[in-house]
C-alpha cells in the first residue's frame, strides 16, 4: 500500500511539472469545469454565452485556440410555435365548433390536430392577452380590466410586473425567433405614444419583432400601426390612400415575410410567431366581395340561427347530444321584434362579419400555406383559439350600431333612415358598425351571455384547435378536459422541453397558475388537470372546481356602457350553481337544491380572489376612461405646446379637450394658397381638426360620422403670404357633458369667422385615432379633404390652451 501509494504521488509530481514547464493546455482541464456543468441553467435568464477555457499567453504562438463563446441555442428537436387568437369570435360562429361561418384553414388544422371544446378565457381582452402570454391569471399581470380603464390597485394597474415573464421573453432568451403581428391591447395606456417608455411594449417585453397596432382595435382601410415602436402608415402609396389596402392581409404578408426570414436564414432556429389580428372587433370591415359571398345566408335572423347551430354542434359532436340549449336572457333582442327595415339592417351586419371573419381565416391560410412551403409545418406546433372572449354584445339597442364609439361610449343613437339608406356603406371605411347584441348571442351558441360576463360561459368559453404533425396522432378528435388561456404557455414550454423560469432579469418570478395540455395530446380521457379557476371581470364572477361551476348573476347588461356601480359588489350579486358533468352548456341553476356547496365554492372563489390580487370588485365600466384617474405626466397641466410632425399622441396623453373650453394658437409661415393639416384629434367618427383648406383657416368638429353631427367654420378668405398667427377660441356652454359650445377663428387678432358647435363629444373621439400636428392619419374629420392632408408651408408652434369653465 506505502509502494502504490508513493508511485502515484510521484506520477502527480510529474504531470504538475509537465504542466508548469511545458504548458499544458488549459482546455484539457475545461472538461471538468464545473460552469459548464450547470449549463445552461433554463431557470435563470438570460443566459450567458458559454466558452471553454484554454491556454492565454502572451504571444499567440504560446497559446492554444480558445472556442468561441457558445450562444445559446433551443433545445434539440424544439418545435416551431404559431400562436393564433382571433377576436370577438364566440365559441358557435366558425364551422369548425358547428357555426355558421365557413372556416376551412381553421377546420383543416382541427382535422390535422385536436379540438378543444372545454377551454375558457378571461371573458374580456386585455385581460385574455396578458393571461395568454405570460401563463398567470390576469390580475396577477395587473390586468384584471382592459388598458383604458385601469385603476391603482395590484391588479389593475395595467403595469405588467417583472416578476411576470412572457412567453415571448422566455423563448427569445432560450434560442428562439420570436415576433407579435396584430393587436397589442397590452401597453397602459399613458405609455402608448412614440414618447415611450417602451419596457411595456412587444419589443420590450421580449419580443424580437412587433409589426401592429396597440389599441383595443383598427380600422381594416387605415389603421394605425408600429414597427417595433416607429410608426408606420402602409395604407399610403405614394403619398395618397391606397384603395387596395386591407390590415389582414398586410398582416399575413410581413408574418409571412419573417417566418421565411427565420427559415431562410437559421433553418434549424425554431421560430414563434404570436399572430392576433384584431379580427372580428369592431369596427367590421372586409372586403366587399367577401362581404357578398354571405348575401341573404342571415336573413332567418338571429332566433333561428341559434337552434340551427345548436343542431349542427350536436351532430357534429361537438357538444353531447344531450346537451341543452341554454336559455336567451330576456332583455335581448328578438328578431320578430325588428321592424322590416331593421331586419334588412341587421342582416346586413351579419354579413359583414362573415365576410370579415372568413377572409381573416383565408389569410391565415396563406401563413400555414408558407409553413408547407418550407418544410416546416410536421414540427410546427400550432394553437389557434378562436375568440379572446365570447362574441361582443356591446350594442345597447339590439338592432346594432354604425359606429361603438359614437353609439356606445357617446351615447348617440342610430336612425332607421340613416342605416338603410347607407347599407351598402357598411363594412367599408366610412361605417365602423358593430352587429346587434342578440348576433353576438347567437354567435356564442349553445352558451348563455356574452363578452364581458365573465360568470357565464357564452362569455368565457371560446373554440381552440392544437395541431402538432410530428407529436399529435391522435387527430380530428375532441378534447373535452377543463382547460384555460392561462394553460398555453406552460404547454409550449413542455413541448419545447424549456422549463419555466425561477428569476428573469434578475427578477423571481411569480410561478405560472396554467397547466400543459400535452398530457392530452394521446389520451382523450386523460383526468384533466387544471381542476380549478376562478373567473372576474367588471365584478362578474365565477369559480370552477372539479366539474362544479359556481356564477354570479349579471347585475348589468353586457351593453351597458355606463351601468350603476354596486354600492356592494360582494353581497349585491346573486350567485348560481352548475354540475357541468351533467349540464354542459350551464343552463341548469341548481343553487336552491345545493345551498352547502354553493357556500363552499363562495368560500373558494374568495380564497382564490385575495391570492390572485382580485380586490376590490368594481363594476364601473366606461366611468372608468377618464384619463384624470390614471398616471398621467398632463395632470395639473393646461397648456401643451406641440411642433410640426408630432404624431400618434393618444387621447390619455392628449390634451382633453372635451367637456371644456380651450383655444388652440397655430404660428404658421406660408405661401399664398397653401393648405394642409394645422392640428387634429380622432377622425371621420369623432374629431376636431384645425386646417388650411385652399389657404382659408378651417374649424371642424364631428361629434359622430352622422352628416347633422358635423360642423365647419371657415375664414372667407385665405391667408396672404407671410407668418401668420391662427386662433381657434373653443367656448363650452357648460353644465355637463357633451354640451354645445361656440367656435371662433381669429387670424392676427382679428375674428375672421365663428359658428356654433350643436353637440360635443363627452366620452372619447377615439379608441385608435389619435392627435397629430401636420398632417392627418387614418380618416379624416370631415370628407372635405382626404389623408394625409400634409401642411405645405411651416408651422412653427401649436399651443392649446385648456380653460375651465
Amino acid at each position: 500500500m506505502k509502494l502504490s501509494l508513493t508511485a502515484t504521488i510521484k506520477k502527480c509530481i510529474l504531470l504538475l511539472v509537465l504542466y508548469l514547464c511545458f504548458g499544458i493546455s488549459q482546455k484539457a482541464f475545461a472538461q471538468v469545469d464545473p460552469s459548464q456543468k450547470n449549463w445552461p441553467d433554463r431557470t435563470v435568464l438570460p443566459i450567458e454565452p458559454y466558452q471553454k477555457v484554454g491556454k492565454v499567453a502572451p504571444t499567440i504562438k504560446g497559446s492554444d485556440p480558445i472556442d468561441w463563446p457558445k450562444e445559446i441555442s433551443a433545445p434539440e428537436g424544439a418545435p416551431n410555435v404559431l400562436l393564433i387568437m382571433i377576436d370577438d369570435v364566440g365559441f358557435g360562429a366558425t364551422s369548425t365548433f358547428g357555426g355558421p361561418i365557413p372556416t376551412p384553414n381553421f377546420d383543416a388544422l382541427a382535422a390535422n390536430g385536436l379540438k378543444y371544446n372545454r377551454f375558457h378565457t378571461t371573458a374580456v381582452c386585455s385581460p385574455s392577452r396578458a393571461a395568454l402570454i405570460t401563463g398567470r391569471n390576469h390580475h396577477t399581470a395587473a390586468t384584471g380590466i382592459i388598458m383604458e380603464f385601469s385603476t391603482p390597485f395590484p391588479g389593475y394597474n395595467s403595469l405588467v410586473p417583472r416578476s411576470v415573464a412572457t412567453i415571448g421573453k422566455i423563448l427569445t432568451d432560450n434560442g428562439y425567433g420570436t415576433a407579435w403581428f396584430g393587436k397589442n391591447h397590452n401597453v397602459p395606456d399613458w405609455q402608448s405614444t412614440p414618447a415611450g417608455p417602451f419596457n411595456l411594449w412587444p419589443t420590450g417585453l421580449g419580443f424580437e419583432y412587433f409589426y401592429g397596432f396597440l389599441g383595443a382595435d383598427a380600422h381594416q382601410f387605415r389603421p394605425a400601426l408600429f414597427e417595433g415602436t416607429k410608426p408606420v402608415d402602409p395604407y399610403f402609396k405614394d403619398g395618397k390612400v391606397d384603395p387596395d389596402y386591407i390590415l389582414d392581409k398586410d398582416l399575413a404578408d410581413h408574418a409571412i415575410h419573417w417566418i421565411q426570414t427565420q427559415k431562410n436564414v437559421s433553418p434549424n432556429k425554431p421560430f414563434f410567431a404570436y399572430y392576433t389580428p384584431g379580427t372580428a372587433h369592431a369596427p367590421h370591415q372586409a372586403p366587399k366581395e367577401w362581404i357578398a359571398k354571405f348575401k341573404g345566408k342571415f336573413d332567418q335572423g338571429f332566433d333561428k340561427q341559434r337552434i340551427a347551430t345548436y343542431e349542427n354542434q350536436k351532430k357534429l359532436g361537438i357538444i353531447p347530444a344531450d346537451a341543452k340549449l341554454a336559455p336567451t336572457p330576456a332583455d335581448y333582442q328578438k328578431w320578430d321584434k325588428l321592424s322590416p327595415g331593421m331586419k334588412k339592417v341587421a342582416a346586413r351586419e351579419m354579413e359583414v362579419y362573415a365576410g370579415m371573419l372568413a377572409y381573416c381565416d383565408y389569410q391565415i391560410g396563406r401563413i400555414i400555406q408558407s409553413i408547407k412551403d418550407l418544410g416546416q409545418y410536421d414540427n410546427t406546433l400550432v394553437i389557434f383559439i378562436m375568440g379572446d372572449n365570447g362574441s361582443s354584445a356591446e350594442d345597447p339597442t339590439g338592432q346594432g350600431l354604425t359606429s361603438e364609439i359614437g353609439i356606445m361610449v357617446n351615447g348617440e343613437v342610430d336612425t332607421e333612415e340613416f342605416m338603410l339608406k347607407n347599407l351598402d356603406e357598411f363594412g367599408g371605411p366610412w361605417m365602423a358598425e358593430h352587429y346587434s347584441h342578440s348576433w353576438a348571442h347567437a354567435m356564442n351558441t349553445p352558451y348563455q351571455w356574452d363578452k364581458k360576463i365573465a360568470s357565464h360561459l357564452g362569455g368565457s368559453r371560446t373554440g381552440m384547435v392544437i395541431s402538432w404533425p410530428a407529436r399529435i396522432k391522435q387527430v380530428d378528435q375532441i378534447r373535452s378536459q377543463f382547460t384555460h388561456i392561462t394553460d398555453i404557455v406552460p404547454t409550449i414550454l413542455e413541448a419545447a422541453s424549456i422549463p419555466q423560469p425561477t428569476k428573469v432579469d434578475g427578477f423571481d418570478q411569480t410561478p405560472m397558475a396554467g397547466k400543459s395540455l400535452v398530457y392530452s395530446f394521446d389520451n382523450a380521457n386523460a383526468p384533466e388537470t387544471h381542476k380549478t379557476q376562478y373567473f372576474e371581470v367588471i365584478a362578474n364572477r365565477a369559480f370552477y372546481k372539479d366539474g362544479w361551476m359556481a356564477s354570479t348573476t349579471p347585475r348589468n347588461l353586457p351593453w351597458q356602457g355606463h351601468p350603476v356601480p354596486s354600492e356592494d359588489p360582494v353581497k349585491d350579486y346573486k350567485w348560481e350553481l352548475y354540475d357541468l358533468t351533467k349540464d354542459f352548456t350551464q343552463s341548469n341553476d341548481i343553487a336552491a337544491k345545493n345551498p352547502e356547496k354553493l357556500k363552499e365554492m363562495q368560500a373558494a372563489f374568495m380564497e382564490e380572489a385575495e391570492k390572485y390580487k382580485v380586490f376590490p370588485f368594481d363594476d364601473r365600466y366606461i366611468d372608468r376612461v377618464n384619463p384624470e384617474n390614471r398616471p398621467n405626466l398632463n395632470k395639473g397641466r393646461t397648456q401643451f405646446v406641440f411642433h410640426e410632425g408630432t404624431s400618434r399622441i393618444t387621447e390619455g396623453m392628449a390634451p382633453n379637450m372635451k367637456n371644456t373650453s380651450f383655444s388652440i394658437t397655430a404660428e404658421v409661415d406660408v405661401k399664398a394658397g397653401q393648405e394642409g393639416m394645422i392640428i387634429t384629434q380622432g377622425g371621420y367618427f369623432a374629431g376636431l381638426a384645425l386646417m388650411l383648406q385652399k389657404g382659408k383657416p378651417t374649424f371642424s368638429y364631428a361629434f359622430s360620422h352622422y352628416p347633422n353631427h358635423k360642423w365647419t367654420i371657415q375664414s372667407p378668405t385665405a391667408l396672404t403670404a407671410g407668418k401668420h398667427t391662427i386662433v381657434l377660441n373653443f367656448d363650452y356652454s357648460g353644465g355637463g357633458v357633451g354640451k354645445p359650445a361656440k367656435a371662433t377663428i381669429l387670424v392676427d387678432g382679428q375674428k375672421v369667422a365663428e359658428g356654433n358647435i350643436e353637440k360635443t363629444v363627452p366620452s372619447r373621439f377615439s379608441a385608435d385615432e389619435t392627435l397629430d400636428v401636420g398632417e392627418d392619419f387614418g380618416t379624416p374629420v370631415t370628407r372635405d379633404y382626404e389623408v394625409p392632408f400634409t401642411f405645405q408651408g411651416e408651422i412653427i408652434k401649436v399651443t392649446v390652451d385648456l380653460k375651465s369653465n
